[in-house]
């Protein structure tokens, strides 16, 4: 049986507008094409990301920034079909009896190519310096109101590195352990203990979704240009895997450091 047939209903935890493009737009519209209700939870608004070349490049480092990307992200997930999103740190994805926050951008550099580790200068409301327990329990209480059949978000080591994109994973696969929902993450490459998906059939939808998020990237052909010039192909095969959770096990703190996550 297809990871894809355990129920109605999926939610996706993705840290920053466009990741939800760029990573899982295939599979998004798969779902969709099945009959699944998508959810998206988006961490932070991308507000230290880099802004392409050209008209646009003078929103960057600017609170019209913000507003763009909420902009970008809401049309994206129109054109990909998703049922709902939703802000972490705004009710149903804020814990009971906490006023609303935003969870800020952390930035990253670039420790290789391919591999990206923590910002030299990060934000106090950010969200790879948050309290992990006040993370998780956002999270958990919109799996809660949900009651999805299934939470997707990154891999441990967030695809390529970013320490919101590892903040989120060890967020969402505590947050899954506390309220008994399986978490699959994402994979980018066939493994054995996975099930992958060769989705091609939907680049035209993905590519409308891209689109969406001209601050951040162009389309070129069948590639995506991002707003440092890295070129890649756009993404229509993908693998989840689903991970063992600890029921009702709250998670040692996490800490990003250069070279990879460590637990303290």
């Amino acid at each position: 049986m297809s990871l894809l047939d355990l129920g109605a209903s999926v939610l996706l935890v993705h840290a920053h507008p466009d990741d939800e493009t760029i990573s899982t737009g295939a599979l998004i519209a798969e779902m969709i094409e099945r009959g699944i209700r998508v959810s998206l939870l988006t961490a932070s608004r991308g507000e230290r990301g880099e802004v392409v070349p050209g008209p646009l490049s003078g929103l960057e480092g600017t609170a019209a920034l913000t507003t763009a990307r909420e902009e970008e992200l809401q049309r994206a997930a129109a054109a990909l079909g998703v049922s709902e999103r939703f802000w972490l740190g705004e009710p149903p994805a804020r814990a009971a009896g906490l006023a609303p926050r935003r969870y800020r951008d952390s930035g990253m550099t670039w420790i290789r190519p391919g591999l990206a580790g923590p910002a030299d200068d990060v934000d106090d409301d950010a969200l790879a310096i948050a309290p992990l327990h006040e993370v998780v329990a956002d999270v958990a209480a919109l799996i809660l109101a949900l009651r999805p059949a299934l939470v997707i978000s990154y891999d441990s080591g967030g695809g390529y590195g970013h320490p919101d994109h590892v903040r989120t994973h060890v967020a969402a696969l505590a947050a899954c352990g506390i309220v008994g929902t399986p978490l699959a993450e994402i994979l980018h490459d066939r493994a054995d203990d996975g099930e992958w998906f060769a989705l091609d059939r939907h680049l035209a939808t993905v590519t409308a979704a891209l689109r969406c998020h001209a601050s951040q990237l162009t389309v070129d052909g069948s590639d995506i240009v991002h707003s440092g010039g890295q070129r890649e192909p756009i993404t229509t095969s993908i693998g989840l895997r689903v991970l063992r959770v600890q029921n009702g096990c709250p998670p040692r703190r996490a800490v990003q450091a250069k070279g990879g996550l460590i637990e303290e």
